[in-house]
């Protein structure tokens, strides 16, 4: 399985980091399958004097979940809504898994779960709009044991 880190820099070696800001999956690197996605999130990180941003590519084997503690969601459920905002909103929430895959909580998303958050939203009704939208997916690698499953295949340059 081919995937993508959208990023500023040429990551050859990926490493764990810690986010200034809580993320749907928590610390970790994050990737995700779709190249457009990666370069949505290089693009947002490009900013003047940076007009330049990398898409670096890896390649993870796809019986990767047979050795490592992997969490999957394939599409929104309460376990999931569940843990996205348990990584979102409970400071100093940790948890034990090597990968974490799932749908992105973008912006858009995003906005659906403030109103979850909010009450004007009830848990179901919040999984019933997420799954009329084109989720796109990530998978995060949370520890350095599954970084070890993480090949750098190349780079694409990204430009304004």
């Amino acid at each position: 399985m081919k995937l993508y880190h959208g990023s500023i820099d040429i990551v050859k070696e990926p490493k764990i980091i810690k986010p200034t800001r809580t993320l749907d999956y928590g610390t970790g690197f994050y990737t995700t399958t779709s190249y457009e996605q990666a370069e949505q999130w290089v693009r947002r990180r490009m900013k003047s004097p940076v007009n330049i941003g990398y898409i670096n590519i890896y390649e993870i084997d796809d019986n990767i979940s047979s050795e490592l503690d992997a969490l999957w969601f394939h599409e929104p459920t309460e376990e999931w809504v569940d843990f996205v905002m348990l990584n979102r909103t409970s400071k100093g929430f940790e948890h034990n898994h090597d990968i974490v895959y799932g749908p992105v909580a973008n912006d858009r998303v995003y906005a659906a779960f403030a109103l979850y958050e909010s009450g004007l939203l009830d848990k179901e009704g919040l999984i019933k709009e997420l799954k009329t939208y084109k989720l796109v997916d990530q998978m995060l690698f949370h520890t350095p044991k599954s970084l070890k499953h993480l090949r750098y295949i190349e780079v694409k340059e990204v430009t304004l």
